[in-house]
């Protein structure tokens, strides 16, 4: 496509979409999941570390072969966040503490009013009834509104193609197991149970019943339990989830709920900008190029006697 109708095509486009926007675009932010989504639950003081989650999303993802092996400690020497190559990781912390490292695995929170589905324009985003927050990567046109909106700043992203974008995140395994009733390939790898796979509400009642039963082992806290309106990822600590890389300073309000009234009075910016930045990113790289070829040739030039 030539740079100038791509441009064209984005304002036609962005304009359309401003102007034919109605209420029910915005009445998303009201949802509040489905009840039989499932879930799962990570009791960090049962995970020691052994990434064979992150092998596990690897393989069934059918993800790029990593930098260094999924034995290998050293990446724990710094704090890790989900990528476009990898959907989840696994992070330590506390380990100068007598009790030893605290590890968490970090991926998609899969929140139940996502603030990736309601922040994008053109619905690439779904909430599905088994609880999975998945992605069209045939609608996205690449504006990263998600990523920008996600409390949890999960959405990686593919920035080599302005034309082909694609998000990249865990989505539960929902297209090979999640549908059929099956976990996650995480869930059912995990060798030390640290991960329990069902329907969120169950596992809300597991985690307050191991709280109770267990006081000195848990802090009184079930993490995503109302975090920005709840998660299908539930997560158990012996210590401050502060302290795990957790944000606690998020409210139990959905994201959405604290800007759906403001973004209902500007529809026009916020269909209108993101096709822009997609073309003007296109452009630029052209731009980029096509200068890469200039400077060469003005480099010989110059080096000529």
């Amino acid at each position: 496509m030539k740079r100038r109708n791509f441009l064209k095509a984005c304002l036609i486009g962005g304009t359309t979409i401003a102007l034919g926007k109605t209420n029910k675009g915005w009445a998303s932010g009201s949802f509040e999941g489905y009840p039989e989504a499932m879930g799962v639950l990570v009791d960090t003081t049962r995970c020691i570390g052994c990434r064979s989650c992150e092998a596990a999303c690897n393989k069934e993802q059918k993800l790029p072969e990593p930098d260094t092996s999924f034995d290998d400690p050293a990446v724990f020497e710094h704090e890790r966040r989900p990528t476009s190559k990898a959907y989840t990781v696994v992070n330590r912390y506390q380990k100068e503490q007598p009790s030893g490292p605290v590890y968490r695995k970090v991926q998609c929170n899969h929140c139940n009013e996502p603030a990736c589905l309601t922040s994008c324009f053109v619905n690439a985003y779904t909430k599905t009834k088994e609880g999975a927050v998945i992605y069209n990567s045939k609608i996205c046109v690449g504006c990263r509104n998600c990523m920008i909106a996600c409390p949890f700043n999960v959405p990686g992203y593919d920035y080599d193609s302005a034309t082909n974008p694609i998000v990249k995140k865990c989505i539960l395994c929902y297209d090979t197991r999640l549908k059929y009733g099956k976990p996650p390939a995480c869930v059912e790898i995990c060798p030390q149970e640290a991960l329990t796979f069902g329907h969120r509400a169950d596992l809300i009642k597991l985690a307050h019943e191991r709280i109770r039963a267990t006081p000195e082992r848990y802090v009184d806290h079930v993490y995503g339990e109302k975090e920005v309106g709840g998660t299908s990822w539930l997560y158990l600590a012996p210590v401050g989830f502060d302290k795990l890389g957790f944000d606690t300073t998020l409210s139990n309000d959905p994201i959405i709920s604290n800007v759906k009234d403001f973004l209902g009075m500007v529809p026009m910016v916020l269909s209108i900008w993101p096709a822009l930045f997609s073309g003007i990113h296109l452009l630029c790289k052209n731009q980029e190029h096509d200068g890469h070829g200039h400077d060469t040739d003005s480099n010989q030039e110059d080096t000529k006697p």
